[in-house]
């Protein structure tokens, strides 16, 4: 027991340990302001949140390099019960979002339960107390009955590993973290990576600086973007008739599901689907670069939806100006002035961008090392035992836990479809729980083995198995060559389900125990 455990007298009178929280939230994006905002609607109050960055907002926190935007229709990414009627744009500046969390917890009273600046380094599962022991690097250490992971899928920037590079002598700018104001007029400047943050970054470079080398190692399929200012009229027609942009809502969730579900999931049976977006991406291609030896450059070579494709006006063109230059040659080697191309090519240059992803598989699943029932240890597990978690959201062996940021968990292709989803299934849980006066609940191990095999069973007919993804170099596979973030639903299908899931696919156990908020302390260890 420690300095941060509270003493309550158990039923036979025997002094019983309770955490100082309810729950514990790890992240403060819109997975971790949702999962709060449906823990407070459930009655629990005594919330931590906490935060490695110094701010709420997740990646449109860390994320502001020039051309950010999302890259889904604003009225569809952002919560279904919180709409902004006063987009700027359909496609929404990131400034935007950043604002927009700010409201959404503000509204929902959620900054008074957040911490930032701390990392977790563990987590740990006490089984003897029933919670969560939860340590940060700097040696705090606090106790909840419940533990929810929201750190994100693209949280763990990734910085390739190449030659030479801490040689370089210019500017080196990695995109999560961007140096504002950065003047590249009269610069030789090289991206590296051809992405989707890439796709939004190139041309606003390709604006200012004198010379312009993008390293490709993989091409994007990217199709025109319909983006335009939204009118002052509509947006007070949003505010005064909700109804209305529901609607527009409804509509634009029902264009990516016909993307996603019938083109990239349902690959075998509507290739026709899968045909279409790639003889759009291509016409969008050739309308915008006429030389038919760029053209072929930047075509992908594997089916549309292995890797996760974009929309864009600007970027195809940028590499027809005369002072941007595609380069497709590999890297050998970083001089202290330019990049030695495998062609035996030396470009020089004075900055480096980064624009080169994330690292999902080796250090995002999890963030963190979390413990659960007899010491198994997630990640390892995970590893091991194939990526897996019930319904996308728990885990057999870790009781009281959700993770949210988890395999099988993504459900079409806004962010808010995968958060809403979850909100709906920490609700009916929980519910459970009050209902049965429990104090822990975990998943069987037969339910979690049920849904493994029925999300394993449906990705057969994806293009992930049915395509060929092999040159796609995508975030979509882990290390062992499977796909396991998508959920292979409709977003329909999976709001159904996240929220009428079977409860007997849930064991249950303890009386209530009353939980009693407290700050945090450090424990003897910590650093001073």
């Amino acid at each position: 027991m420690t300095d941060n455990d509270v003493i309550a007298t158990g039923r036979d009178g025997v002094g019983v340990a309770q955490p100082t929280y309810d729950a514990i939230v790890v992240g403060a994006g819109f997975g971790g302001i949702g999962a709060a905002i449906e823990l407070k609607r459930q009655g629990v109050q005594s919330i931590a949140i906490v935060e490695r960055e110094d701010d709420l907002g997740g990646t449109w926190h860390v994320n502001h390099y020039p051309g950010l935007a999302v890259d889904i229709a604003s009225v569809t990414y952002s919560y279904s019960f919180e709409p902004n009627p006063f987009w700027s744009r359909l496609f929404a500046p990131g400034a935007e979002l950043k604002r927009y969390a700010e409201h959404v917890a503000d509204k929902y009273d959620l900054r008074r339960h957040m911490v930032f600046g701390e990392q977790i380094e563990r987590a740990e599962w006490d089984d003897s107390a029933s919670f969560w022991r939860v340590y940060s690097e700097d040696g705090t250490e606090r106790t909840a009955r419940l533990l929810l992971t929201a750190t994100g899928f693209l949280s763990q920037p990734h910085t390739p590993a190449i030659p030479g590079i801490k040689t370089f002598k210019g500017t080196v700018i990695h995109t999560t973290a961007w140096q504002d104001g950065h003047d590249f007029t009269g610069e030789r400047v090289a991206v590296i990576g051809t992405g989707a943050t890439a796709v939004q970054l190139i041309p606003e470079i390709a604006k200012q600086a004198d010379d312009l080398t993008v390293f490709q190692r993989t091409p994007i399929w990217v199709v025109p973007k319909l983006d335009f200012a939204i009118p002052r009229a509509v947006q007070q027609l949003f505010a005064r008739v909700p109804a209305t942009q529901k609607a527009a809502r409804l509509v634009n969730t029902s264009l990516l599901e016909l993307l996603m579900v019938t083109g990239v999931l349902h690959f075998k049976q509507f290739k026709v689907a899968n045909r279409g977006a790639v003889a759009l991406a291509k016409a969008h291609l050739k309308r915008q670069v006429p030389d038919p030896e760029l053209r072929e450059k930047l075509t992908p070579d594997y089916d549309f939806g292995c890797k996760r494709p974009t929309f864009s006006n600007e970027y195809f063109a940028s590499f027809t100006k005369p002072n941007v230059a595609l380069q497709t040659s590999s890297i050998v080697k970083i001089d202290p002035d330019g990049i030695i191309t495998a062609d035996g090519e030396k470009v020089q240059i004075d900055t480096l961008v980064l624009a080169t992803g994330f690292d999902l598989w080796d250090t995002n699943f999890p963030a963190f090392e979390i413990r659960g029932r007899d010491g198994m240890d997630l990640g390892k597990w995970w590893r091991a035992e194939r990526f897996q978690a019930y319904e996308g959201i728990t885990v057999p062996k870790f009781p009281n836990f959700f993770t949210l940021n988890s395999p099988y968990s993504y459900s079409g292709l806004s962010y808010f479809t995968t958060i809403e989803g979850q909100m709906r299934h920490i609700a009916r849980l929980l519910g459970e729980v009050k209902r049965r006066k429990a104090t822990r609940f975990e998943v069987t191990e037969e339910a979690n083995a049920r849904f493994l095999d029925d999300v394993t069973r449906r990705l057969d007919s994806s293009v992930f198995y049915r395509g060929d993804c092999s040159s796609a170099n995508s975030y979509y596979f882990n290390h062992a060559g499977e796909a396991t973030l998508l959920r292979p639903r409709s977003t329909p299908g999976t709001l159904h389900e996240m929220a009428t899931f079977p409860l007997e696919d849930y064991s249950f156990a303890g009386p209530a125990v009353t939980s009693v908020g407290r700050p945090a302390t450090k424990s003897p260890s910590a650093k001073p």
